[in-house]
């Protein structure tokens, strides 16, 4: 290499640097005098750093094969700037490309034709909701976490409560403790302070209170200034019908949504599948399993497009809370020796769960589980047998559509990489990640590797759900 190159090199990447470090405030500015929500490939921009831009750009080639640069990315955001935005959110790789296929040079008429419902609209409120935790494991306090980061000015999802029993006399030093610090998903992005007298813990400005109770009945919200509350029940204790309607008869609760599958005629929703078919009469839904929303989505898309006759689906499950340590009695076969030192296979309902948002794969598959040393991420593997043949390359293409253009990217994301282990999809947003490169395909017969992070992509469908319910979605561009 020589020197000319060497200083060339250098000289890009400090330019990029400065870039997106020009874009920090912007981004800010957006999210706080807007409510304007802005991505990368549903990858959020708001409160990172200047690596963390960099690198979401650069991780762009991993979905449309070509690197998005900052300085595609840079002009949009000043000119949305100048639009007066009502709240929305905003994907800027694909504006960019839709920009650079449709836009023919001339930036302000593209944003003005295609963001017309929301210009000039700054300052427009939406009303909140009021959201209530009980149980604060680790599914709580990610739902917390996530819900924090997306309070923006209060118009959203606002949580106001979490409901625990008192394990200890510092016992909401130790709640703090754990929101503030996780082994799996880092340190909390902000601040969390604590005020015993009030019983309350304070994260990122919004002022969470800690309640006491081992009855989901016997709370009134209301008491605490909470009103027409959605509960969000993730302690797995009560999963049917009559077990949640406990949380209705609190003063100030008008709905719950349950972390688990729900057993009975309870609606369990995968996001983004059958969530349109929540109406106002249901008042209890059901969230499904981490599993089910990994890989209903991959599911639909491929029974759209092959049919899908039959199959089975394995998952690869990290270890669980309900597993022991060390070899220890459980009611639950083989769950009692250690999970630390063991694979363990287990029965999962992912299964047949697939047929309550998916009626028409009912009885067509069957499914087990492996629950392995690992603390976070597990993969589903999907081996179908089609109706249409079809080979890998096209396989791959159709579902690397289908995270970047379909109704459904939200929930299957999309990697290529030959090098990809676990770890790397702690944190992922998505339901699922299809591993392009592990698909196998022999004439009628597909396999397919899906990675999911079982609690924070789980976490993020869940979140999606609780918007729906509260009305408070923005809308979302490019259409």
């Amino acid at each position: 290499m020589t020197q000319a190159k060497y200083d060339e090199c250098l000289e890009n990447w400090t330019d990029r640097e400065a870039t997106a470090e020009a874009m920090i405030p912007l981004i800010g500015r957006l999210y706080r005098e807007h409510n304007v929500v802005t991505s990368i490939y549903g990858r959020g921009l708001v409160n990172r750093s200047v690596i963390s831009l960099l690198k979401s750009h650069r991780f762009a080639r991993q979905i449309d094969d070509n690197e998005l640069s900052v300085h595609d990315t840079f002009p949009l955001i000043k000119a949305l700037l100048d639009l007066d935005l009502g709240p929305a959110s905003i994907d800027l790789a694909r504006l960019a490309g839709k920009y650079a296929a449709e836009g023919n040079g001339d930036l302000d008429s593209f944003l003005r034709k295609e963001l017309t419902s929301v210009i000039g609209r700054k300052g427009e409120k939406r009303q909140g909701r009021d959201v209530v935790l009980y149980g604060f494991g680790r599914i709580g306090r990610l739902l917390a976490r996530i819900m924090v980061e997306k309070a923006g000015a209060g118009d959203g999802l606002r949580l106001r409560a979490i409901v625990v029993r008192k394990g200890a006399e510092n016992d909401l030093a130790k709640r703090a403790s754990l929101l503030r610090r996780d082994s799996v998903h880092g340190s909390f992005q902000g601040t969390i302070t604590i005020d015993e007298e009030s019983n309350t813990l304070t994260a990122n400005g919004n002022q969470i209170q800690v309640i006491y109770a081992g009855d989901p009945s016997s709370i009134d919200y209301t008491s605490y200034g909470i009103n027409d509350a959605i509960v969000v029940d993730n302690t797995g204790v009560w999963r049917d019908e009559a077990g949640l309607s406990q949380h209705l008869k609190c003063p100030g609760v008008s709905r719950v949504v349950l972390t688990a599958p729900g057993k009975g005629d309870l609606k369990n929703i995968v996001h983004g599948i059958n969530h349109g078919t929540i109406t106002p009469e249901d008042k209890i839904v059901s969230a499904a399993s981490c599993t089910t929303n990994a890989i209903v989505p991959v599911l639909k898309a491929i029974h759209d497009k092959y049919g899908i006759v039959n199959g089975h689906v394995e998952t690869v499950h990290s270890y669980t809370n309900d597993q022991n340590l060390i070899d220890n009695f459980h009611k639950g076969n083989r769950r009692g020796r250690s999970a630390a030192l063991n694979m363990v296979i287990t029965e999962t309902g992912a299964a047949k769960a697939v047929a309550k948002a998916l009626p028409e794969l009912s009885g067509k598959l069957s499914g087990n589980a492996i629950r392995v040393p690992t603390p976070n991420v597990s993969m589903a593997i999907l081996n179908l047998n089609l109706e249409k043949s079809t080979d890998r390359d096209e396989v791959n293409d159709y579902l690397r559509h289908m995270a970047l253009h379909s109704e459904l990217h939200k929930q299957i994301d999309f990697t290529n990489s030959q090098e990809v282990v676990s770890t790397d999809f702690v944190g992922s947003r998505h339901a699922g990640v299809v591993d392009a490169e592990a698909t196998i395909c022999n004439d009628n017969r597909v396999i397919l590797y899906v990675w999911y992070d079982n609690e924070f992509g789980y976490s993020c469908q869940v979140v999606r759900i609780l918007e729906d319910l509260a009305s408070v979605n923005s809308p979302a561009f490019p259409a």
